[in-house]
């Protein structure tokens, strides 16, 4: 991480809507089978709020014949009621089939592109961003969160279009029917609701709460595992535990009240729903005593076979209330993931506004550059004017930068007046105090930020002006932190070069050193590599390191602190292989070992963000300044 980097995560608030948000990512990913699978809940909604009419009709037959004791006829008006009720109910159980198996394959299939969509954003974003977020706390997006949308989208949304649907449904039968009762009903749907905002919001505030404590505890955690050798080489162990218990006590804390909000809901809105079943009984067998009339949109007056389905009605009305009570907490943890997840989506992109690119080249006799579409290890800058003509420069490594500022926090300058000139084929040290800005300015060179004032030209060119992944692809980079991928040690050589051959592999391997050693390995080119090379020494990873850079043969190195892992019988061996490498390159060197400098054409020396002093070995030992305090061990390198 960025030493120089602001601390701590820094994201933007999550966009109002959400919800809809979510849901338009769906019907965006599945155009046709989202609303079909609308049509299928819809269609099982609807057929389950019927039945309440079919017990009125049937009811009334009932109480119609009985008075005259003719069964015949009430069978010849029942019969039909019930078998429409039973092909509605097949039906029914068709559709609730096809949209569960729709909804099986389009929340998986939903999951699979919001991953891929994160990914493919996450590799836009400027360095910056992973030096302000803690990477664990990146990651709990791609699972944690993730997964809180698996829920909403498989069960909260479709529970609440069917619930919401019934509800609807039932409240227009009941209005048809018997408005005075109806009333008598709404009333106890507001208490439900009163309940519901009040429980409800606490659970709420908990569960958004829960979900940023996973994402810091994922991010201590990942945080810790990556550190583990120097918490135990300082015994911190009980420390560091320590301070993970306050984090993870943190989280229980908030997941504990969320899910005690959650699980106190659920029966009190089932109980007043039972409550509600017992008062409409109870009121709809007083208004028969009474003969009360009815108020209703049908005419009927009030009667058994209207109360009865009401009791039934009420029941359903209640129950699917609480239903969409109980979604709260799924819908508020699915949002809650989903705006942690939009915001990651949402953070800017790299910017790059280049329009020089990089290409393959070829030179006639008069010396005249051409773009050539077959790899000739000669490389163009391919420059297009506003005036539709196009310049080709051949890339040589000339590299300057001329009076450099640059912040990375505004107000904390790092870099102030800084000028380097790099010929073609020069090689460039920088040495200096941790902290003295060496490796701020390669990542300038990479664009990896970019400058507050003055100018860097690459060949002549602004780099402004050229296309990141063009610039980056011309220059090959060796870290003194060495990141191996999983896969064989073939596959991380060629990462420089994915087109590279295994000749080609090799050849860079041995010009490295690392041939040597690879051969020596169990499988040799064909071992497999794990958890950043971890079945390696740290100087047999840097040497692969450098065979993947040497076989992206790139016009320009910056080597920072590439030997810094290579034991000093090593390095004698790499020097030669990185002599070889450096030939015919412009080189930046950053380095606290001199003797990896000596042989530099030009050293500069930096000390907070300046360059102090600048020349040759020779040079500077001749000024006998801060380089030859060093090189004579007056004092060293912090």
């Amino acid at each position: 991480m960025n030493k120089h980097a602001p601390k701590g995560p820094v994201r933007p608030k999550a966009k109002k809507g959400t919800f809809g948000r979510v849901v338009k990512k769906l019907f965006g990913y599945y155009p046709v089978l989202a609303p079909l699978t609308v049509v299928c809940i819809l269609f099982a909604a609807v057929t389950s709020s019927i039945p309440a009419i079919f017990i009125q009709k049937v009811t009334a037959a009932i109480e119609k014949w009985y008075k005259i004791g003719d069964w015949a006829a009430a069978s010849k008006e029942i019969v039909p009621l019930v078998l429409t009720l039973a092909v509605f109910y097949v039906l029914s159980m068709i559709a609730i089939t096809l949209q569960s198996q729709i909804m099986a394959y389009m929340t998986q299939g939903f999951l699979h592109k919001m991953r891929a969509e994160l990914f493919s954003g996450m590799q836009n974003l400027p360095i910056g961003y992973f030096d302000r977020n803690k990477h664990g706390d990146i990651m709990s997006h791609y699972t944690n969160d993730i997964d809180t949308l698996r829920q909403l989208v498989s069960q909260s949304l479709p529970s609440l279009i069917q619930a919401g649907t019934i509800v609807l449904c039932v409240f227009s039968i009941m209005i048809y029917y018997s408005i005075p009762l109806t009333l008598l009903v709404i009333l106890g749907v507001v208490v439900m609701l009163l309940v519901s905002k009040k429980i409800g919001g606490g659970s709420a505030k908990y569960f958004i709460r829960q979900q940023q404590a996973v994402g810091k505890t994922e991010g201590y955690i990942q945080e810790m595992m990556n550190g583990m050798k120097v918490v135990k080489v300082f015994c911190h162990e009980e420390t560091t535990a320590k301070d993970f218990d306050d984090i993870n006590n943190a989280l229980y804390e908030d997941s504990f009240r969320a899910h005690a909000f959650a699980n106190t809901l659920g029966p009190i809105i089932m109980n007043i729903g039972n409550i509600m079943y017992v008062i409409m009984a109870i009121a709809g067998g007083t208004l028969i005593a009474l003969n009360v009339p009815n108020l209703s949109l049908s005419g009927m007056a009030i009667n058994i076979s209207i109360v009865v389905p009401f009791l039934n009605m009420t029941k359903q009305f209640t129950g699917n209330i609480n239903q969409l009570s109980q979604q709260i907490n799924s819908v508020v943890m699915g949002l809650a993931g989903a705006s942690r997840v939009f915001a990651l989506m949402d953070e800017l992109p790299e910017t790059d506004d280049g329009y020089v690119t990089l290409v393959n080249a070829e030179i006639d006799e008069q010396g005249n550059v051409t773009e050539t579409a077959e790899r000739t290890g000669i490389w163009a800058w391919k420059h297009p004017h506003g005036d539709g003509t196009v310049t080709y420069t051949k890339l040589t490594g000339d590299v300057r930068m001329e009076g450099v500022d640059f912040s990375y926090v505004e107000g904390k300058q790092v870099l102030f007046d800084v000028s380097v000139y790099a010929k073609p084929g020069q090689k460039v040290a920088f040495v200096g105090a941790t902290g003295a800005g060496k490796t701020t300015i390669t990542n300038l060179i990479n664009r990896y930020y970019d400058i507050a004032d003055g100018k860097i030209r690459y060949d002549g060119i602004n780099i402004n002006k050229i296309k990141k992944s063009d610039l980056r692809r011309s220059l090959g980079i060796v870290l003194q932190e060495t990141n191996l991928f999983t896969g064989t040690v073939m596959d991380n050589i060629r990462y420089g070069r994915l087109d590279a051959t295994d000749d080609e592999c090799i050849e860079a391997a041995k010009l490295s050193g690392a041939h040597d050693f690879i051969t020596r390995l169990p499988d040799g080119y064909n071992t497999e590599l794990t958890n950043n090379g971890s079945n390696l020494s740290g100087g047999q990873r840097q040497l692969i390191a450098i065979a993947r850079a040497a076989v992206a043969d790139p016009p320009v190195m910056i080597l920072d602190e590439a030997t810094s892992s290579i034991d000093t019988r090593t390095e004698a061996i790499v020097q030669k292989g990185m002599d070889k490498l450096m030939e015919g390159r412009t080189v930046f060197v950053i380095a606290h070992r001199l003797s990896t400098v000596m042989n530099s054409d030009v050293i500069m020396v930096m000390d907070h963000g300046k360059i102090i002093e600048r020349g040759s070995h020779d040079d500077l030992i001749a000024q006998k300044g801060t380089y030859y305090q060093l090189y004579t061990g007056a004092f060293e390198l912090d």
